[in-house]
């Protein structure tokens, strides 16, 4: 069944059913680890972000154990201190949901949203689960960036917004316009692999929201 065409709001339910090998999986997790969330992991910060930060799914250990997206593992680290240093967040990220850690005119969202096993989704379950990314772009008027960390999440924001793959080709660092207001900004993902493989370096990975800094300040 597909959430695009069942999902009345942007946010999955706790026990969400529709992809049976994540239920399992998220099952097996409760067993294993019964204080970790382990639950599809909502969206963090402002519906009237202009910026919305799209990753590819929770990690075992990061999100699906705190909660919150990006939080608790390596990419969490590089990211929000990306995000506080162009001014998108304050506070001390504390790799915690109760950190006090706040996003200011950004929010951040995963193209899936269940911890998938070993960090691989399905077609079938990013398919599935893309009716929650349309939903987030819908109840968010103010967007005019989306960083997409990594193919997955290029690839699933191009089917939300209707785009031909051949004229939005996934590529570190590119600019995809979207429509006169809304631009699309590609980057490798934030991963730890990525990181120390040099891959993505933290440099290229500011180099990217450098340039989202500078398209909302046009726009602004």
């Amino acid at each position: 069944m597909s959430a695009r065409a069942e999902a009345a709001t942007a946010e999955p339910a706790r026990d969400c059913p529709y992809c049976p090998r994540l239920v399992a999986f998220r099952r097996a997790n409760r067993e294993s680890e019964p204080a970790w969330f382990n639950a599809p992991v909502p969206s963090f910060g402002p519906r009237e972000a202009r910026l919305l930060v799209v990753g590819l799914a929770p990690g075992l250990k990061g999100a699906n154990r705190t909660g919150r997206p990006f939080t608790g593992d390596y990419a969490g680290d590089l990211l929000y201190a990306t995000l506080s240093e162009f001014g998108f967040a304050r506070g001390t990220y504390g790799a915690r949901r109760d950190d006090g850690l706040a996003l200011i005119d950004a929010r951040i969202t995963n193209a899936v949203r269940c911890v998938p096993p070993e960090n691989k989704p399905t077609p079938e379950e990013i398919r599935t689960c893309n009716g929650f990314l349309a939903a987030i772009l819908t109840e968010m008027p103010n967007h005019a960036a989306i960083v997409a960390l990594g193919r997955v999440a290029h690839d699933s924001v191009v089917i939300t917004l209707n785009l031909k793959r051949s004229r939005a080709p996934f590529a570190h660092g590119a600019e995809h316009r979207v429509s006169e207001r809304v631009v699309l900004f590609d980057s490798y993902h934030c991963s730890r692999y990525n990181t120390n493989t040099g891959v993505l370096t933290p440099e290229m990975f500011r180099a990217v929201f450098a340039r989202v800094r500078a398209q909302l300040e046009r726009t602004a």
